[in-house]
């Protein structure tokens, strides 16, 4: 049975649901900087690598979706400490892989509880804390969101740089049998289990619609034709899939929520700026090693001061927030990203580092200023009981926004001969971007004021 929780309680389910979150996010970029390791060690191809990553952000994509039916059909405390669970064994196979196919499989099982940890987190802070600390609240969770995929490959460069890269794996496991033996003794229920059916159609249009989508952007590199055929299949998938979710009584994800003005425009905003981080933190490492001849562990650290100053300012924007509203945040966020534009645009292979650091702790201070409030604000007008749906929509669009970005900025930066041009129309490309985030904002203002 569900229990109210006591401030002490509520404390230490938020610590528990932030690192735990923290870690899954940063085992999620730290493999970035390992591939050419594992490339080596193993004796495969690159392409078959880039699995590890492309792989990870397919199954979360995947299973985000899913998420929201988990957490009606079975309490908190089962789905927390089932998801942890998960993740263990993933890092234990993944630690003692001696072949491509058993590696592949543990970042596979990582990605499935990765993804079902990051709707569940959000949805239960909004479920344990009041409506007016929600900027607060939702400012820790957008903290961790974005700061762990950005110091994943900081941290990735470290241990690389002293041992293997099954050290990936190895160093993560204290740190989740820890969370795991802490959860057992002290994790409360403060959630109601239903009695709801699981639409089964429902769950293949939606694994085999998004699997379909998320994997064509990877196959359109090397397949343009099949990638085509998988993208138009994938999205043919989904559009059943929502039809289908908008005449069931009780649909597996309530679409309709996009019918919140709030919840459409700052889901969009958020989804930009996520973009717009993702993208900026997969081109600077390529730059700094291919055209600046910086290590792995060089470029990691290029990222290190944009990572700290965007999960310190954007606690900071949630306070903000609950005080003042998104405004304020999101114009001044958006000035500074588009300033920070500049050197990234000028940049070639006599630029000094520090500048290019700058720039980028600069993108990162505005990027927190948009993405931290974009989130607060778009659950402003759902439903608690649909909140857990609403969770799970907000984050699935993201991750798919981040395979998009990651996916394009690549494509684009390889374009022209020179990667210092193919840098500077990747960059440009992020401005649009900035550019489409600034318009959603101000029709979302528009609306507020009438």
């Amino acid at each position: 049975m569900p229990t109210p929780l006591s401030s002490k309680k509520r404390m230490v389910v938020t610590i528990l649901l932030l690192f735990s979150t923290f870690i899954s996010l940063a085992s999620q970029t730290m493999m970035i900087t390992a591939l050419t390791a594992i490339e080596h060690s193993l004796n495969i191809p690159l392409t078959s690598v880039q699995w590890l990553t492309t792989g990870y952000i397919l199954i979360v994509g995947v299973v985000m979706p899913l998420s929201s039916n988990l957490y009606e059909k079975f309490s908190n405390r089962q789905v927390f400490l089932s998801t942890i669970s998960l993740f263990i064994i993933g890092s234990l196979l993944g630690a003692f892989a001696s072949s491509f196919s058993i590696l592949l499989l543990a970042r596979l099982l990582q990605a499935c509880a990765g993804g079902i940890l990051m709707s569940f987190q959000m949805t239960a802070m909004i479920t344990i804390y009041p409506p007016e600390k929600r900027g607060t609240v939702l400012g820790m969770s957008g903290l961790v969101i974005a700061f762990g995929p950005a110091i994943g490959p900081t941290i990735s460069g470290i241990i690389l740089h002293f041992f293997t890269w099954q050290y990936l794996f190895i160093l993560v496991l204290p740190f989740m049998l820890l969370i795991l033996v802490v959860s057992c003794l002290t994790f409360p229920n403060f959630s109601q289990p239903q009695k709801i059916k699981i639409d089964l159609l429902s769950v293949f249009l939606s694994l085999f619609g998004s699997g379909m989508a998320l994997a064509s952007l990877t196959v359109l590199q090397q397949n343009i034709l099949l990638g085509i055929i998988l993208l138009l299949g994938g999205l043919f998938l989904l559009f059943i899939f929502t039809r289908r979710q908008l005449h069931l009584k009780k649909p597996m994800l309530r679409v309709q929520l996009f019918k919140l003005r709030s919840f459409c425009l700052l889901t969009l905003i958020g989804m930009l700026a996520f973009m717009v981080l993702i993208g900026t933190e997969q081109l600077v490492p390529i730059f700094a090693e291919n055209v600046l001849g910086l290590s792995s562990l060089q470029s990691g650290l290029i990222l290190l001061p944009g990572a700290i100053l965007n999960a310190l300012f954007a606690a900071l924007a949630g306070r903000y927030y609950d005080l003042h509203g998104p405004k304020l945040l999101l114009t001044v966020g958006v000035a500074l990203m588009l300033i920070a534009t500049v050197p990234f645009l000028l940049m070639n292979a006599h630029t000094p580092v520090w500048i290019i650091t700058f720039a980028y702790l600069v993108r990162m201070i505005g990027n927190s200023l948009v993405f931290s409030p974009a989130m607060s604000e778009a659950f402003k007008d759902v439903p608690p009981l649909y909140v857990s749906h609403a969770s799970a929509l907000n984050n699935s669009l993201r991750q798919v926004a981040a395979a998009v970005s990651t996916t394009l900025m690549i494509v684009l930066a390889d374009l022209p001969r020179s990667l210092v041009a193919g840098s500077h129309l990747a960059i440009s490309f992020t401005v649009i971007l900035l550019l489409l985030t600034e318009f959603l904002f101000l029709r979302y203002a528009a609306y507020t004021q009438k």
